[in-house]
């Protein structure tokens, strides 16, 4: 390589008895879940029945954790399945407008905001960035998503997606559309 700078082999894993599959490599850290540790001794003979080579949680609250976030390769502390972040405070629901960033979607959250003098109600709306993880893909504008409160995670992030609905109605212009959850 003319700059110096090898890139490691995408196939790099353990071997196939013991079970472990590594992560995806996509950046210049090496990648790994720090609930797991790789350089466990294994006995040799029968393998034993037990905890995996993938950490992965149920947030609670009457989440279900994607099959995406049991099976998958990726490594995300950020992501409240698979991460180290707990899932605390507000559950709201918000309509995505913005998938540019890496792992973090721009949400639009309208409400209703009442004028006592003309004792009738405005439309408002607030954007926020929100931590999207690797276990939901194919996430485009127009998508609904129920979102909960965790830890900051970023200097404007202090949430994370925790259910994905596709878009229903492909035509609406998600920037300016009023929709309330």
């Amino acid at each position: 390589v003319a700059s110096g700078i090898r890139s490691a082999p995408s196939t790099m894993s353990a071997p196939a008895k013991s079970g472990y599959k590594e992560a995806d490599q996509h950046e210049k850290a090496y990648q790994k879940q720090d609930a797991i540790f790789i350089g466990k001794k294994r006995v040799i003979g029968k393998p034993k029945r037990g905890k995996g080579f993938r950490f992965w949680k149920s947030v609670g609250l009457g989440f279900k954790t994607p099959k995406t976030a049991i099976e998958g390769t990726y490594v995300d502390k950020k992501c409240p399945f698979t991460g180290n972040v707990s899932i605390r405070g507000r559950i709201l629901k918000a309509m995505v407008i913005s998938t540019k960033m890496n792992r973090t979607v721009v949400v639009r959250r309208d409400y209703l905001r009442y004028v006592s003098k003309y004792r009738r109600f405005e439309k408002r709306h607030k954007n926020m960035s929100v931590h999207a993880s690797p276990c939901f893909e194919n996430m485009k504008a127009g998508d609904v998503v129920t979102i909960g409160q965790c830890r900051p995670i970023a200097k404007t992030v202090r949430f994370n997606i925790l259910a994905h609905e596709p878009a229903t109605n492909a035509a609406l212009n998600v920037k300016k559309a009023f929709r309330m959850f």
